[in-house]
């Protein structure tokens, strides 16, 4: 584009060429400058409505401010409303760390009460000097909420490992013969070397023998599966109960049984009643414990159940 410039006091005309790249130049300038003055009129505008009032200009101002006050408050919401819901699942998870700590308390023998696993615990102390108190914002109470989330899952997880041991410490002790089988003032015959009362020689006594009047109830010393119920020609009427992990109890010199081969029975079942049957020389029951078919002696088993200790003590 080639321009003319015509003026009195040049004597003759001077020309000027713009290009492709001018004009595009002084558009894009053109556009910056409506632009800035544009901004800088909407700034004033806004500045100073106040001021001038102008009911139409505080109109704009007033919705300019409720709308971003409505932005600000639906931000709020949307992460209240995540905290409500992180705070409904801590809530649910607090509500099963309260049952497994009831259970775990249980196993373990403490009442649940000591706990007071529904009461927060009492917290206090001074103001503090060397720091003054601070908020905290919303992003770092929601790090908070999460860390506690986390924390709780911890504790739930543990708490689960423990009942399951706890619970396998259970079994195994109610798999082990501790309970008296049979109620009776004193033993007639303890384990190990004895005079034998029908040879007179010395001989091993593989057993417990109590003092039972015939038809006194014999109960199981603890939960297993018979394996043997039925006659012997030493033992005479007698039971074998396998607890697992090769361990077996035998009660000897019935009367009359009330269990058979391959029944489950629970500790303290009624198994028998007491007699003479066999080798014997009069009513008694013959109580062993053995383990992988050795003979063991029953008093450290009775022993460890304080009950037992009681009634041996009667």
């Amino acid at each position: 584009m080639q321009i003319i410039l015509i003026s009195d006091r040049l004597a003759k005309a001077k020309s000027v060429n713009l290009s492709a790249m001018h004009l595009v130049g002084l558009a894009l300038f053109s556009l910056a400058l409506l632009c800035g003055s544009t901004a800088a009129v909407y700034w004033l505008t806004l500045r100073y409505a106040a001021d001038f009032k102008i009911p139409v200009l505080q109109q704009l101002v007033v919705a300019a401010q409720e709308s971003e006050a409505e932005r600000a408050r639906a931000f709020v919401q949307q992460n209240l409303n995540a905290m409500a819901l992180k705070l409904g699942e801590m809530q649910a998870q607090l509500t099963r760390l309260d049952a497994l700590g009831e259970r775990v308390s249980s196993l373990a023998g403490i009442r649940p009460q000591e706990f007071r696993f529904s009461e927060a615990p009492g917290l206090g102390g001074a103001a503090p000097t060397l720091m003054p108190p601070q908020n905290l914002s919303l992003a770092e109470f929601g790090e908070k909420l999460a860390l506690v989330s986390r924390q709780v899952e911890n504790r739930n997880d543990m708490l689960g490992v423990l009942e399951a041991q706890l619970f396998e410490t259970a079994v195994k002790k109610k798999l082990l013969p501790t309970m008296m089988p049979v109620e009776a003032p004193y033993q007639a015959s303890s384990f190990g070397k004895r005079i034998d009362p029908f040879t007179g020689q010395w001989a091993m006594h593989e057993g417990i023998d109590f003092l039972a009047d015939i038809g006194s109830p014999v109960v199981a010393a603890a939960a297993g599966v018979v394996q043997f119920a039925g006659f012997h020609p030493q033992y005479g009427f007698m039971i074998d109960i396998d607890h697992g992990g090769d361990l077996v109890t035998r009660y000897a010199h019935l009367s009359k049984l009330f269990v058979k081969e391959g029944d489950v029975v629970m500790r303290g079942k009624r198994l028998a009643l007491s007699g003479s049957t066999g080798r014997s020389t009069g009513p008694h029951l013959h109580f062993e414990v053995r383990f992988r078919g050795m003979a063991q002696n029953p008093a450290k088993f009775l022993a460890s159940n304080p009950t037992t200790v009681t009634a041996q003590a009667k």
